[in-house]
């Protein structure tokens, strides 16, 4: 190395952790079902669980897949993973066993981490593979084929943790995509970074903040626009398994909860609990939802409930690592329907189809740039270079920036069903209908539901001379999707509406 010529720093996930464990190794990092991990305890089983790993031939770059409810051992397989310089992978665990395959598969996991109560999805996601992915449960003793979590840690001696480059991996996250398979995100140690960066001086996080994870971390909403960003600074967060809307209440009453992020699906089972405006909320002071527009009475008595409370839109996609513009508190009236402006560090733009850049108060495509955003798809150069046209990053949504530069979502270039804060490729859902012999045709679009805020529905034009039944193809779907993918409602039609290049209309199939 030449005079004057530095080293790259260090950008290690787990070297944040290991910050607070040295200096405040006896402050809580997490609380869950009233078991306390401090910051100290979860460095050390990190390194124990990396050694683990490591014997057992997990190496840099290699995959860590993550299927499991919220727990501290969530968070300390990721820092584990990357103490190694290992990629960390968390799993919807709401998908059925062959989309779990797909991800194992095409991430070309090395092992995965199993919650005790979804091992057998895990199980049947994995047969075949039992000599290339190492199986461990989140189980006190050995399930059946399966290493205890707990046998699965090592000695830590004489091993230290990787130094990772802003552009290694920190973690796989997989998308819905419009190619009817979802898409593997690669987020960096840097991009995560630049993000928690932004939200702490977005937010103004300190360590005197106590959050709630209450949503899945496997979704970077409760991962990312609450847990990660509050260890950065040292805070403590309770996580809770699953989201239960009166555990919920009883908790940011009792714990003097500060901040929490909350999916539109989410909020409206809170404010639909019957005591909900009698209950003292008065410590949260920061609600970070998913940028629904709510009406202006539903806003207003969100705002009696939570008195303290900075109730703050957001937008924002896996690729970005979330959280990318923010509704300040001062104008959740005044721009009502607005997700705000840019957080620190990144640009954003609204493009026409040309790859123009747009004046205020039209509407086209939103695109983004800066160190938060992705580098692309994992092992996909063809999505990644579609989705960085032009240098910038094609969200594939439709916006516009009114004068004073609030941005408005208008609608989505992407065939995406969004419902309970989930992300549903139509196309995804129509793959799995085409693969039922009797089907000719289908289209799958999304339909407001006051609940979830949309759920998908099927049209579908059978091929000639077959029948089949609403059920069955319901029966179809459900082997081979998650839940919340699987169609609210099946609709025969003798023919797809279409233009005259062949196009299905589906806004004609929405209503609109």
């Amino acid at each position: 190395m030449t005079a004057g010529t530095a080293m790259p720093a260090d950008m290690n996930w787990f070297a944040v952790l290991d910050h607070h464990a040295v200096r405040t190794p006896a402050k809580a990092l997490t609380v869950f079902e009233g078991r306390t991990t401090t910051y100290g305890e979860m460095a050390g089983r990190a390194r124990s669980l990396a050694a683990g790993l490591r014997a057992r031939g997990v190496r840099r770059g290699d995959v860590v897949g993550l299927l499991a409810f919220n727990c501290p051992e969530f968070l300390e397989t990721i820092f584990a993973a990357n103490y190694l310089g290992a990629v960390a992978m968390p799993i919807n665990w709401r998908l059925a066993a062959p989309e779990v395959r797909y991800i194992l598969e095409h991430s070309e996991s090395r092992v995965l981490v199993c919650d005790e109560a979804l091992v057998d999805l895990g199980a049947e996601a994995t047969v075949g593979l039992e000599g290339t992915v190492v199986r461990a449960c989140l189980s006190s003793e050995a399930r059946d084929g399966w290493t205890a979590f707990d046998d699965l840690h090592g000695s830590p001696d004489g091993l230290v943790p990787a130094s990772v480059a802003a552009e290694d991996v920190h973690r796989l996250m997989y998308t819905s995509g419009t190619t009817g398979r979802p898409k593997g995100v690669m987020i960096t140690h840097a991009n995560l970074a630049w993000k928690n960066m932004a939200h702490v001086i977005e937010f103004g996080f300190t360590g005197a903040d106590l959050g709630l994870a209450c949503g899945p971390l496997y979704h970077v909403g409760a991962l990312d626009l609450t847990t990660t960003s509050l260890i950065a600074t040292g805070a403590t967060v309770i996580i809770h398994r699953s989201f239960d809307a009166a555990a919920v209440v009883d908790e940011l009453e009792r714990s003097r909860v500060t901040t929490v992020w909350l999916a539109p699906a989410m909020v409206n089972a809170i404010m639909a609990l019957p005591d909900i405006e009698g209950r003292d909320l008065s410590s949260v002071r920061l609600i970070v939802n998913g940028g629904e527009k709510m009406p202006i009475p539903l806003i207003e008595r969100i705002q009696r409930t939570f008195p303290s409370a900075w109730f703050a839109d957001a937008y924002g996609l896996t690729e970005t690592v979330s959280g990318d513009t923010f509704l300040d508190r001062d104008s959740i009236v005044a721009k009502l329907g607005s997700v705000g402006r840019p957080c620190l560090y990144l640009d954003l733009d609204i493009w026409d189809e040309e790859g123009r850049s747009v004046p205020a108060d039209v509407r086209g495509e939103i695109v983004m740039r800066g160190p938060k955003v992705f580098p692309g798809y994992w092992r996909d150069p063809e999505a990644t270079a579609t989705a960085f046209a032009g240098g910038w990053f094609h969200t594939g949504d439709i916006g516009v920036r009114d004068e004073d530069g609030y941005l408005f979502i208008v609608d989505r270039l992407k065939d995406m069903i969004v419902s309970g804060g989930e992300n549903i490729a139509g196309s995804e859902v129509e793959r799995v209908l085409y693969e039922h012999a009797s089907v000719g045709e289908a289209a799958v679009v999304g339909r407001p539901d006051d609940r979830w805020g949309e759920v998908p529905v099927a049209f579908v034009v059978l091929r000639a001379g077959t029948t089949v039944t609403t059920d069955e193809l319901l029966e179809h779907c459900r082997a081979r999707l998650a839940r919340y993918k699987v169609p609210k409602d099946i609709t025969f039609l003798d023919a797809l509406p279409r233009n005259p290049s062949g196009k299905v209309l589906k806004r004609e199939l929405r209503g609109g």
